[in-house]
């Protein structure tokens, strides 16, 4: 909600030290929701993710959501960052009953955890979009070096847009995304043998839909200088 940058960029990008970033930026009637996920095993673990419903829909809620990606490249000995990934989402179901967490910024800041009491309208004046989560404490369930750069970057988000920490607002855990393995590229046009382009978020090409569709058009002109 309290967001105004919007109004001149709708998906306004910010990075910060530690590799973070804003991600999917959502606004006018904007809502959180929940997906499923099965690791190999099959255990289930619930990601949010932030969505703008087409305003035909209603009148629009005057909400704002986004994400705070933090990449994290492991070493040895850990083989799998899919399988870290897979855990922390399912560290979150155990703490939030099988459903994402909800916090407001007010309880993190004092360091307790969200209560259901929290999210009605007599405190704030804006209810929780994911009905379906579960109040709580995000810091029992992220891992502190990825809590702390996150924060530290949320502080500074703060300073240029005024109002991202006011204690209404509400904090979401976890969403998870994972990177493609990036193969080696021969050429500028993303050719990884003769003749066969990957382009796109699942080669590993693009962290975005602007990058994707811009990774298409370099492929494609890779493609039509081969055939001239």
């Amino acid at each position: 909600e309290h967001y105004p940058i919007v109004a001149d960029y709708y998906d306004p990008k910010f990075y910060f030290p530690g590799k973070v970033r804003t991600f999917c930026t959502n606004s006018g009637n904007a809502f959180v929701v929940q997906e499923r996920y099965e690791t190999e095993h099959k255990e289930v673990y619930h990601s949010v993710n932030g969505h703008a419903f087409s305003k035909k829909r209603g009148q629009g809620n005057g909400l704002v959501n986004f994400a705070m990606l933090k990449t994290v490249r492991l070493t040895e000995p850990l083989a799998s960052g899919q399988q870290f990934a897979e855990i922390l989402g399912l560290q979150a179901m155990l703490l939030g009953g099988g459903k994402p967490l909800r916090q407001r910024v007010g309880d993190f800041r004092l360091g307790k955890r969200s209560k259901e009491d929290t999210f009605n309208a007599d405190l704030y004046d804006f209810e929780p979009t994911l009905r379906s989560s579960c109040p709580g404490d995000v810091s029992l369930a992220v891992p502190a070096k990825i809590l702390r750069d996150i924060w530290k970057s949320m502080k500074l988000l703060d300073t240029i847009v005024p109002g991202v920490l006011h204690p209404s607002t509400i904090m979401y855990y976890p969403e998870i995304k994972l990177y493609a393995n990036k193969p080696g590229y021969l050429d500028r046009h993303f050719q990884v043998v003769e003749h066969v382009y990957f382009a796109g978020d699942g080669a590993g090409t693009s962290r975005g839909i602007t990058a994707a569709w811009a990774s298409g058009i370099r492929a494609a002109e890779g493609i039509l200088s081969s055939l001239s």
